[in-house]
């Protein structure tokens, strides 16, 4: 029987370490233990390095699984573990950078958006194509017989993304701003000229504002200005969001474009999706229900009249379709026209007003398919 190929993720420091002890032993979380089981002897390991985003080695498995706690790495104990020995390794300067293999991998064929392969990376082990898995394998190789170095930038390979405890008790990892912003995921960067997203940004927080609520804006996006008006001016701009979700859920809700607020209760979440991609909002939102299913709170996805299409069947996909609660459940589209012009039909009385009458123009998301 060939072997089967697995993702296996490192940081630079996880990598060192498990090079220092010996490189004899992989290891992941206890949750991934079902899958470990799965991995067979003679199965081989796609090392990949996360931060820069470049294959750097090759394991093959010699052994049964088994769990331990033996220390090996600093940071977490990785006690779903498999007996290795090394076929390749390189250095971070000599790996292989993801996206040169862009015309040889299945993940970066068909995308749904520019971004969505790095979702086939985002927890290991996982297995992958056998014709992906021989791509790899061979870039690794030629890579080990004739190394090209390539600058990397130090700051990035040093970075480890957080890993928080849900309240379930699972350990779950969630970007921040500057790891989004590197994946391309995240909006622009600050700039003089007000964007369109800062611009319905902006207008979603000053009619929070007018309906006399308090606002959160995105803790990487609130020193932004819109046509000369800063976030910060805000009367009702809060600093600190409300107390009553875990650490993890937190991290999820703080890096939300915008919230509407009522004491401690959120009122309303908004994502905005200005350019090609509805991605990075929508995972953000999925992330958000699936570590609280029984979140009420009522979410919008802001983008252009021309994109309606495009979010409504991104909504409806299988990845969101099929979560426990299904995201066109709790998920509307608003139009930036729509929004533009009932603001502007509301100004006169928008402080008798309540959060709800965005119900009378946002439009539900669930298509009526089986």
């Amino acid at each position: 029987m060939s072997a089967s190929y697995w993702l296996n993720l490192f940081s630079y420091k996880t990598w060192t370490e498990f090079l220092e002890a010996g490189g004899t032993i992989t290891g992941f979380r206890e949750g991934r233990w079902n899958t470990v089981q799965k991995i067979k002897s003679g199965d081989l390991m796609l090392c990949y390095l996360t931060g820069v985003s470049r294959w750097i080695g090759l394991l093959e498995v010699t052994g049964k699984p088994y769990q331990d706690e033996m220390p090996i790495w600093t940071d977490a104990t990785f006690p779903a573990r498999l007996p290795v020995k090394t076929l390749i390794t390189l250095e971070p300067e000599t790996a292989v950078p993801i996206i040169d293999l862009k015309s040889r991998l299945s993940i970066f064929e068909n995308l749904s958006n520019p971004h969505a392969w790095t979702g086939h990376l985002r927890g290991s082990p996982a297995k992958w194509k056998a014709s992906d898995g021989r791509a790899i394998v061979a870039a690794l190789e030629e890579a080990q017989r004739n190394p090209v170095a390539r600058e990397v930038d130090r700051r990035k390979l040093a970075r480890r993304p957080p890993v928080l405890l849900a309240a379930g008790g699972e350990s779950v990892t969630i970007p921040d701003a500057q790891e989004e912003e590197n994946s391309g995921l995240a909006t622009s960067s600050p700039t003089k000229e007000t964007t369109v997203h800062t611009e319905i940004q902006w207008l979603l927080a000053k009619l929070g504002d007018d309906l006399g609520l308090g606002v959160w804006v995105a803790r990487n996006d609130r020193n932004r200005i819109c046509n000369g008006q800063k976030f910060t001016d805000l009367k009702g701009l809060v600093d600190v969001l409300p107390v009553q979700f875990d650490v993890a859920t937190t991290r999820i809700i703080e890096l939300i474009d915008v919230l509407w607020l009522d004491g401690n209760s959120i009122k309303a979440a908004f994502e905005i999706e200005s350019t090609t991609s509805v991605y990075s909002g929508l995972l953000r939102m999925a992330d958000l229900i699936s570590m609280q299913p029984n979140l009420t709170i009522p979410l919008y996805l802001v983008a252009p009249d021309e994109r309606r299409d495009k979010v409504k069947t991104e909504i409806n996909r299988p990845t969101f379709s099929r979560l426990k609660t299904p995201l066109m459940d709790v998920c509307r589209y608003l139009s930036f026209d729509d929004l533009r012009k009932e603001v502007t039909k509301a100004a006169p009385y928008i402080r008798h007003m309540n959060p709800g009458f965005l119900d009378d123009f946002a439009e539900v998301c669930d298509t009526g398919e089986s």
